[in-house]
């Protein structure tokens, strides 16, 4: 997990690295930078990719996207220097974004988590950018004060300061969890041997591979902006987070 081909991805084991050294291992211009070691979060989940930058000698280097292929490519910002192989760089994440974007996907899964127990539907669909996002639900009917049951419960679930964590399972062992996959389809590959899970204590387990805060209480205050009939049998649920 903490591998994508040649990257060792640090994100993964610790969310709240902002700076690392790196050496450079392969530049393309087209695909952009591969690093040995990264902390940028290349995106997926419906989770957007980190943004940052690369220091070396003397240069600034803007990451402005990540491409996913048998590496992680870093994409430079247009008209910015590429460092070449062999430099060691300094990186840096943009951090308002990158802690934006953890709060938002905490608090999805806590609305996941809200939902399921309170209404027993599964997650069909998700989107986010910092501070907002949204979930689809499939749920055949609206019952009378939902949007506010929703908030209210999601907010007392932030107020119970309940520890966020992650490890990783073997595939088998994380299957054996009761509810572990939450979407209507299992969209994790059979080819994955070892399954990342994110725990809200007390609350939700998921498989997930993305960057979350370490409680709810960091999540912050969460508004249910938005409730919409997205055809029959399926709902979505906007959430906003305060500043």
């Amino acid at each position: 997990m903490s591998l994508h081909g040649r990257t060792d991805r640090l994100e993964l084991d610790d969310a709240d690295i902002r700076e690392w050294e790196a050496v450079v291992l392969e530049t393309d211009p087209e695909l952009g930078i591969v690093l040995d070691r990264s902390a940028f979060y290349p995106g997926g989940g419906g989770q957007p990719p980190d943004h940052g930058v690369l220091l070396w000698n003397g240069v600034q280097t803007r990451v402005i996207d990540i491409r996913r292929k048998d590496d992680l490519w870093l994409i430079p910002a247009e008209g910015d220097p590429i460092p070449p192989v062999g430099t060691k760089v300094h990186g840096a994440l943009e951090n308002v974004r990158r802690f934006a974007l953890m709060r938002t996907h905490s608090g999805l899964h806590l609305l996941s988590g809200v939902v399921f127990r309170d209404f027993g539907a599964l997650v069909t669909g998700s989107n986010m950018d910092p501070l907002n996002g949204r979930l689809d639900f499939n749920l055949d009917a609206i019952p009378e004060g939902f949007k506010e049951a929703v908030e209210q419960a999601c907010n007392s679930e932030v107020a119970q300061n309940r520890a966020i964590t992650t490890y990783e399972l073997g595939r088998e062992e994380a299957f054996a969890i009761p509810d572990i996959i939450r979407t209507a389809t299992n969209l994790l590959p059979p080819t994955i041997e070892i399954v990342r899970i994110v725990d809200i204590n007390g609350l939700d387990v998921q498989a997930d591979g993305g960057t979350h805060v370490a409680s709810t209480s960091q999540i912050g205050v969460m508004k249910v902006v938005k409730i919409e009939n997205k055809g029959k049998g399926f709902r979505r649920i906007r959430i906003a987070l305060e500043n």
